[in-house]
């Protein structure tokens, strides 16, 4: 059988503010993100590499849970604490910087294996575009 593989995206509203940035993304801002998860592996009986609903229920509900209408702040940045405390529920702190690129790492190499641990199928991509113009990629060879 070939590999094939299988896309989604889902759309979220997101804040964050980007460490030692020089332009205008070292100030808080936000983005209504589209963010595109693709998974690979072999066709099951009835032709599918995954069901779209699983893509959704795993990947895209995952993001909707976790950072749409949040508020994404590096754990390391100077004003973590401060921003937290000023709303705690819609503050997240995260492991990294929050650029594009660092987002689309995150949900490949952390998010994707968790969520879709047990299925047969690799996350193979994701792709966090930041506006219709701006996006990053991320990718496993």
């Amino acid at each position: 059988m070939s590999r094939i593989s299988a896309s989604r995206y889902h759309d979220i509203s997101c804040g964050h503010v980007v460490f030692g940035h020089e332009h205008k993304c070292r100030h808080l801002h936000g983005h209504n993100y589209r963010v595109h998860f693709r998974v690979s592996g072999e066709r099951d009986a009835i032709g599918r590499v995954l069901d779209f609903g699983v893509i959704k229920s795993q990947l895209c509900q995952w993001l909707e849970t976790h950072w749409d209408h949040r508020f994404l702040v590096w754990q390391e940045h100077p004003m973590a604490a401060a921003l937290q405390a000023v709303d705690n529920a819609g503050v997240l702190l995260v492991p990294f910087n929050p650029t594009a690129e660092n987002m689309a790492c995150y949900l490949l190499e952390e998010i994707g294996p968790r969520q879709l641990a047990g299925f047969p199928v690799r996350l193979d991509q994701v792709i966090v575009e930041e506006t219709a113009k701006c996006s990053a990629q991320a990718n496993h060879d």
